[in-house]
């Protein structure tokens, strides 16, 4: 059995290590959305003074009114009864457009925190070679910091944010309390202290439960898209496998609701137990100030002012602890998006790349390769040599799981053989940039990606680096054969591809023709560009 002690004891030591996130999170934030983190940090502080004034002016507003009963309606104290009013009027009207204004500002932080963190995301994504797509561990690592932990950077500001506007309020109304008692405060604290044990208990249990599952949330995901995606409808339908596939959802969406339900019932009973704690404890209290009002020792205004303070005290403490313990939730979610941001790739570009010369050249070689998957013990290649001769069509012929499309993968050098090498002319591609070998490269892969986009832009998309004029994209059309369907099309070239956006649906051999026009348009733009002559082009269908 684990000893509890040992196991708050090894939370402790990470959370304390934990704690550069802090700092690196602020950063993110401050740096997507600067001017307006500074607004909201000027809001918060004026919101936290704002409930210390409405706690003097209830009680100075309750004494008056007490007052001006006594005096039969006294001018003056009526006067100075109106002010106080008057003033409780603005602080609470000053507090809604805090509020209202506050939302605003954080909506736009949001906006701007929210598109920083997935362009880092997606940037991190686009950097790491196709070596991480070979492990689940890498889905896992890309779910939690896409879905999990995107939002928690602005969340972590934004319990910052209510820690120091809780204890702006908190250092106010102590102050009020001291008046009454030095020991009040510390009866305060002890009592919510189970509130914040309920808080940070659940903030535990939830992200070893996120952890967990996180596969299996996964497979929901998964589950989910092939019911609903409309490349898989057909194949649904003709072997009736929508029922399987919603057995298998609806079974880990039961244990993951099972579970989740689980952890929502302990965190009610906790929190409850907390609540019930923090009501004896103001209900003891109370009763001693009315005894103190017995005693002639207080008036009407204290007990409204003490009531109040002290109710407000108790939510303030238990919304500060309970946004401490929010606070390391986010954290705990930020590990993720930073493990994810310090992935680095295996293929990498040389220090110092060669430039290939502009002259054509003369062979493509793979001498004595050998190649495995990652995570794989069965070699893709072992031993293997080919030479490509310049100008000339070779065709690699060999069963399935030969190793025809690992030799194209090798070639566009998206990962590099464990053992032998490959080169151009002599050159081993790794002391090449990835950027310039892959210019000179052009595949149509045995599935190519279907671009919801226009007829046009799936051909200019060969060429990403170059801007085709109509002209060229139509020749590049020509030269596949895919110019007279796409003519048919309801707008031509500019018919957006597809039924996600409401486009047209092409056939299998209709989208593989336009994924070959984009090969021919970068062929087209690498013969007729000048500042191109002569740049050689590596075709190959795999």
């Amino acid at each position: 059995m684990t000893d509890p002690l040992l196991s708050l004891a090894a939370k402790l030591r990470l959370a304390l290590a934990q704690m550069p996130y802090l700092p690196r999170a602020f950063k993110m934030v401050w740096v997507a959305a600067r001017a307006w983190t500074i607004a909201w940090a000027v809001l918060l502080f004026a919101q936290g003074l704002l409930p210390a004034a409405t706690v003097l002016l209830t009680r100075g507003l309750v004494n008056s009114l007490v007052h001006l009963l006594n005096t039969h309606g006294d001018v003056n104290v009526l006067r100075q009864t109106l002010v106080l009013a008057a003033l409780m009027a603005l602080v609470i009207l000053l507090g809604e457009a805090l509020l209202s204004v506050t939302s605003w500002v954080r909506t736009y932080q949001a906006e701007l925190v929210q598109d920083h963190v997935l362009n880092l995301v997606h940037e991190q994504a686009l950097r790491l070679d196709l070596t991480y797509y070979e492990t689940p561990e890498y889905y896992d690592q890309l779910h939690r910091a896409r879905v999990d932990a995107v939002s928690r950077p602005l969340a972590l500001l934004e319990n910052a944010g209510s820690l120091i506007q809780n204890s702006i309020t908190l250092a106010t109304v102590i102050i009020i309390l001291t008046t009454y008692a030095w020991w009040l405060p510390l009866v305060l604290f002890f009592c919510t202290l189970p509130a914040f044990w309920a808080a940070s208990r659940n903030t535990w249990r939830f992200h070893e439960w996120r952890l967990r599952n996180t596969h299996n949330e996964r497979h929901t995901w998964y589950y989910d898209m092939m019911l609903t995606w409309h490349q898989a409808a057909a194949e649904l339908r003709l072997f009736d496998l929508g029922g399987r596939f919603r057995a298998a959802y609806q079974v880990l969406r039961e244990k993951l609701r099972r579970e989740r339900l689980d952890l929502a019932r302990k965190q009610m009973a906790a929190e409850l137990f907390a609540g019930l704690t923090g009501l004896v404890v103001m209900g003891m209290t109370m009763a001693w100030l009315v005894w103190r009002s017995m005693r002639g020792l207080a008036n009407m205004g204290d007990l409204a002012l003490f009531y109040q303070v002290f109710s407000q005290s108790q939510r303030l403490m238990r919304g500060l602890l309970s946004s401490a313990a929010e606070g390391y939730r986010s954290i705990l979610f930020l590990e993720n998006l930073f493990e994810f941001l310090e992935l680095k790739p295996v293929v990498v570009d040389p220090e110092h790349p060669v430039t290939l010369p502009t002259a054509p050249p003369h062979e493509i070689r793979l001498e004595r390769i050998s190649f495995r998957y990652p995570g794989s013990q069965r070699p893709a290649l072992h031993d293997f040599s080919l030479t490509l001769p310049a100008g000339k069509i070779t065709a690699v012929v060999g069963e399935n799981g030969a190793g025809k499309s690992t030799l194209i993968k090798l070639i566009c050098r998206f990962y590099d053989p464990e053992e032998g090498v490959v080169t151009m002319d002599g050159v081993d591609l790794r002391a090449l940039s990835q950027a310039d070998l892959r210019r000179r490269i052009t595949v149509l892969f045995q599935e190519p990606v279907h671009y919801h986009n226009t007829a046009a832009d799936n051909i200019a998309f060969g060429d990403p680096a170059a801007e085709p004029v109509p002209e060229q994209i139509k020749a590049a059309a020509l030269a596949a054969g895919a110019h007279r369907p796409i003519s048919l099309l309801p707008e031509g070239y500019n018919t957006v591809l597809g039924k996600s956006f409401g486009g047209a649906e092409l056939s299998v051999g209709e989208w593989q023709r336009v994924a070959l026009d984009g090969r021919y348009a970068r062929s087209w733009r690498q013969q007729t560009d000048e500042s191109h002559t002569g740049e050689p082009m590596v075709r190959s269908d795999a």
